[in-house]
């Protein structure tokens, strides 16, 4: 029984951190290439974070104890492996940071305009979300922990209850649309969406080195995450149309979340009630989350003082940069979650592949065909960041220019 026990609590540990508030951003970036091109993309992504999820398990099985991914890259990789993952690491989590805080803005202009009937300009309601649970990172994750059981038991409710009332808002001709022109817009941030690798070293003690459960574990466990986006699309692009005043490419151009367009469109109040609710509690239960491993990692890594000052040093530097990226940037939702797939591009696809490359075993990395796949990762990995760049730099708005001028 306890073995049973601890395999549900490893899949369920690998679904809950690949699940995030990222998938509220999966309709809008995939709008523009339709619902089966879109599980296309999703498949490729989910199969090629699994392969590098296994790498990862394979070179963490290597080491005695819980090896994290910066101890492990320089262990296989040398110093330089240890200044890129920590780089790229602090990156990711502090573009994932920004995404959160800007995909949060909307929700409290609403919340504060809807208690107080005055409605707040967005450079004082981006720091909305700091402020108001950012000061449980103080408390640590016994502070965390408390607050996110109560955040995570809103946001299952919230989403069932969007289940149970949005199939029968579903027009089934939105889900025809098919263009792959844009395929590659929709890449870097659905790619970001299957980032679980983390937890990995935790999952490995967890599960007592057992090689063959932790490797069915990571498969259903990042399943049960595959499977609900593939969901929460069909429902997104089946309701919410492509082009108009209110629709997905509004969102995306925009930088705001599916369900804001989403609780326009629809015109029951509970399931506006609950697309509201669902898009609060996702971003607060990814945003304590990351926010306290940064911090912990900032507290580790720099060194800082145990106590008041160290603490309150931390939290300042866990969501100073976010803040003004995301005031510096009008769509920071969406930019800051491309940013991040080059991030995980890096730390999660490309340093795994690398350092499975220097194993001596389990025997099969010795073989031309490992070697070729595991090169193949790599180029990938690479593909994602060039990716990043070239959306970034404006290379494929002829592709989806027909949409914007709608």
């Amino acid at each position: 029984m306890n073995k049973v026990s601890h395999y549900l609590g490893g899949i369920l540990l690998v679904a809950g951190t690949t699940i995030g508030a990222g998938m509220l951003a999966l309709p809008v970036s995939t709008a523009f290439i339709g619902f089966v091109p879109s599980l296309f993309v999703f498949l490729i992504c989910y199969l090629v974070m699994l392969a590098t999820a296994n790498f990862f398990l394979d070179v963490n099985m290597q080491f005695k104890g819980e090896a994290n991914l910066i101890s492990m890259a320089h262990k296989t990789l040398g110093l330089w492996g240890q200044i890129v993952s920590w780089i790229f690491y602090v990156l990711l989590l502090y573009s994932l940071l920004a995404a959160y805080i800007s995909a949060s803005t909307p929700v409290f202009v609403d919340a504060i305009t809807f208690v107080t009937s005055w409605k707040p300009p967005e450079y004082i309601a981006v720091f909305s979300l700091p402020l108001i649970f950012g000061g449980f990172l103080y408390l640590g994750t016994l502070g965390v922990d408390i607050i996110n059981r109560l955040l995570m038991l809103g946001l299952v409710v919230s989403f069932l209850l969007l289940i149970a009332l949005l199939p029968s808002s579903v027009e089934p001709t939105l889900l025809t649309h098919f263009d792959l022109g844009p395929i590659w817009v929709a890449f870097p941030i659905v790619i970001t969406s299957f980032g679980y690798h983390i937890i990995i070293p935790s999952l490995t003690s967890y599960m007592n080195h057992d090689r063959k459960h932790l490797k069915r574990v990571l498969v259903y466990g990042s399943l049960l995450p595959l499977i609900i986006y593939l969901i929460w699309q069909c429902l997104i692009l089946g309701i919410v149309p492509l082009t108009g005043k209110q629709s997905l490419v509004s969102a995306w151009q925009s930088g705001l979340s599916a369900t804001s367009p989403l609780s326009y469109i629809v015109s029951s109040k509970l399931i506006k009630l609950g697309a509201n609710f669902f898009t609060f509690f996702a971003i607060v239960t990814s945003f304590l989350g990351v926010a306290l491993s940064l911090s912990d990692f900032l507290k580790d890594g720099l060194r800082l003082k145990k106590g008041t000052k160290g603490k309150l040093l931390a939290i300042a530097l866990t969501f100073v940069p976010p803040l003004a990226f995301v005031l510096a940037y009008k769509r920071g939702f969406i930019i800051a979650l491309q940013y991040a797939g080059a991030f995980v591009a890096i730390l999660l696809i490309f340093l795994p592949a690398i350092m499975a490359w220097h194993l001596k075993a389990p025997a099969v990395y010795q073989k031309l065909k490992t070697k070729v796949f595991l090169t193949f990762i790599m180029l990938f990995a690479l593909f994602i960041v060039v990716l990043v760049f070239m959306t970034e730099k404006g290379m494929f708005k002829e592709l989806i220019a027909p949409y914007l001028g709608s």
